[in-house]
């Protein structure tokens, strides 16, 4: 039989598919030199966020044919290396569809009802009934950076709110637009036009720092950008420089480019909500990373 290493903590049921076609050791934790050491016996690496799966990692792993990571991204897997060696690089982008488009909700809902203010002045012992003026969201425009599953499913969201939607992507999604009446248009005009600015892309070198000073510059005074994809697709320093220069109102992130954001500056600005990299994080979307990547493994090894 096939052996499987898992490295991550992954849901059980995911776990208990794989045992059906394959031995399966777990060793969630391993530091890189164990990894090295380890991986030599496997046909199959199975990770989510913590293992990096650097190109020694895989050239240490003779055995390797399939690395599978229960989670959208794989930019902690060297994928260049892997597709060098043959080896099959799987993940699951649909798994978190609804946790990561939810919590973009609950973001916008937190900005424009100020309620990170409205709950810490409480636990105060302050009633700020009359300062804690909000706005809604109904009426506001929308612009979504990437219309996949993840982006189209905040703009049906969106559309809820009574919410108006525009979009840039390189894809055109006909059936998205029958549903939400999205306008598709350029990245300049989207910046331009959007009260909440959100950004579902995955990190690649074309992605990298897509929203710059330049890009911050166009949006309104009064817009905030929501990322919770990679923290590297914003220019950190310029939105540093945006949020405390008043070029934008706010922001709400969830993503980093170095994480833990350890002394960030970020940390000491009032205008941002900050969550720890949750979007993937409900029970919800683990189980269903879990059992999707067991199937695709099993298919695969099939």
């Amino acid at each position: 039989m096939v052996n499987i290493l898992i490295t991550d903590k992954i849901d059980e049921e995911g776990i208990r598919r794989l045992k059906e076609v394959a031995n399966v050791d777990l060793a969630i934790g391993l530091k890189p030199p164990e990894l090295l050491e380890r991986i030599k016996n496997y046909e199959v690496l199975v990770v989510r966020s913590a293992t990096k799966v650097t190109k020694e990692v895989i050239e240490a792993g003779k055995k390797l044919r399939i690395i599978g990571r229960a989670g959208a991204g794989v930019d902690n897997i060297d994928v260049e290396a892997a597709k060098a060696r043959g080896i099959k690089v799987l993940n699951t982008p649909e798994a978190p569809t609804e946790a990561v488009a939810e919590l973009v909700i609950g973001l916008m809902l937190s900005w424009a009802r100020r309620l990170p203010q409205a709950d810490s002045s409480m636990k105060q012992g302050k009633w700020l009934k009359s300062e804690l003026m909000g706005t809604e969201l109904r009426g506001k425009t929308l612009g979504i950076i990437g219309t996949g599953k993840i982006g189209q499913r905040v703009g049906s969201l969106a559309v809820a709110f009574g919410m108006k939607i525009v979009a840039q992507d390189c894809v055109v999604y006909p059936e998205f637009i029958a549903k939400t009446a999205c306008e598709y248009t350029d990245l300049d005009t989207v910046l331009k036009q959007a009260d909440y600015l959100t950004i579902h892309l995955p990190l690649t070198p074309e992605t990298r720092h897509l929203i710059g000073r330049r890009e911050l510059g166009l949006m309104k005074s009064t817009a905030v950008l929501i990322n919770t994809s990679r923290g590297e697709i914003v220019d950190e320093n310029a939105l540093i420089e945006a949020l405390t220069g008043g070029k934008i109102a706010g922001a709400c992130l969830d993503v980093f480019s170095r994480e833990p954001p350890v002394d960030s500056p970020l940390l000491k600005l009032s205008n941002v909500i900050l969550t720890p990299h949750i979007g993937a994080s409900t029970h919800e979307a683990q189980k269903e990373a879990a059992i999707l990547i067991s199937e695709k493994i099993k298919e695969a090894i099939a």
